[in-house]
């Protein structure tokens, strides 16, 4: 019998996953955040029983590029047995391009808030979604502050255009409406025609569904057409991240919807929020809702992990809906292949977010 020196025993044992996040492109302002909070969360993991009592080791995909480049990629990973789950913050373009390479195949921890249902076996939706995040923000912004009339902003895939389309439908019905729709593609740096069309329209606010660096110069060119003083803007997207980028005078009239801010002052909350600036110093990338979901996702596979024995395709089949488990955004509950988590409202202050109330539970 051979037996195995101990580092490749390990190396062996070690269990591999895909962690997808931007690093070029619009959205690579948020991959810093991203990799600090996942890199975090693999050390404290793998300092008590990884997943399943394996090692963690993350293989780095950049998920900023063409979304069948990055779903190129992870199905040669899946398929040659290089990983066996997939997890990290990325557009909903890359993750139905993944999808479509690997579902079915391996658990899928998607860590952003999203559209609505995948019911792809073994993926599991983690973020935010309409029904939690944008319309009982905007319920609260109509009761609050008497904002109704709104214009949708949003980057050109399917994420804005079906959360448009869903915030269009279940208002009709109340007191809000959506007045106006503009779509531009990725990677848009001149919003001066979208500027002009609002300084015409009839509104009192706007929808933000850009994404990244598009948030930054869209906030930039807001204000300085003095739009900042006139409409109120609210954003899912929209953290920490944005409002540096943006600049303190981007920020006068904007409001973020998401179940994670730096300040959040929960006590899950600044328990992570202690570990990460102990681990990564004061000058850390911003801990935000973009990072902390990556963080969200590596607790969600190491729970998974815990409930059925490992994480293969079949072991999740036996995870029951409705239970409930601790993390930085408090307690979340398993919906299906959903996470509902508590949601909160934060309004710009400078450069930090004020949080001003609940607005959804993990009911």
């Amino acid at each position: 019998m051979t037996v195995l020196p101990l580092q490749m025993h390990r190396q062996r044992q070690a269990l591999s996953v895909a962690f997808v996040v931007p690093l070029q492109g619009p959205t690579g302002i948020y991959g810093p955040s991203c990799l600090a909070c996942g890199e975090l969360a693999v050390e404290q993991l793998n300092s008590r029983n990884g997943i399943a009592g394996r090692e963690i080791r993350l293989v780095i995909v950049d998920g900023g590029r063409d979304p069948e480049v990055v779903a190129a990629e992870v199905g040669e990973l899946v398929d040659s047995g290089a990983v066996e789950a997939v997890a990290g913050w990325h557009i909903s373009a890359v993750r139905q391009a993944i999808t479509r390479r690997i579902g079915g195949k391996v658990v899928y921890a998607y860590a952003a808030m999203h559209e609505g249902r995948d019911d792809t076996p073994g993926v599991f939706m983690l973020g935010e979604r309409p029904v939690n995040q944008l319309l009982p923000a905007a319920h609260w912004m109509r009761e609050q502050l008497g904002v109704g009339r709104w214009s949708i902003v949003g980057n050109d895939y399917v994420f804005p255009r079906v959360t448009g389309a869903t915030t269009r439908i279940a208002l009709q019905d109340s007191l809000s409406e959506i007045v106006s729709e503009t779509y531009v593609p990725l990677g848009t740096t001149n919003f001066t025609p979208v500027l002009q069309e609002l300084q015409r329209g009839d509104v009192d606010g706007v929808i933000m569904l850009l994404m990244g660096q598009d948030a930054v110069h869209f906030n930039r060119q807001f204000a300085k057409h003095g739009l900042a003083d006139q409409l109120t803007r609210l954003s899912p997207a929209i953290e920490e991240n944005t409002l540096l980028g943006g600049g303190a005078g981007a920020n006068h009239n904007l409001y973020a919807a998401a179940a994670y801010f730096d300040n959040m002052d929960t006590v899950e909350s600044n328990e992570l929020a202690n570990a990460y600036y102990k681990r990564h110093g004061a000058w850390a990338p911003a801990l935000n809702a973009i990072g902390e979901s990556c963080y969200e996702a590596m607790l969600f596979l190491a729970w998974i992990g815990e409930r059925s024995g490992g994480i293969g395709i079949h072991a999740v089949s036996a995870l029951e809906p409705g239970t409930f488990y601790d993390g930085p955004r408090g307690l979340v509950r398993l919906d299906g292949n959903l996470l509902n988590q508590d949601v909160y409202l934060a309004a710009a202050d400078n450069l930090e977010f004020d949080i001003q109330e609940q607005i959804a539970w993990a009911t």
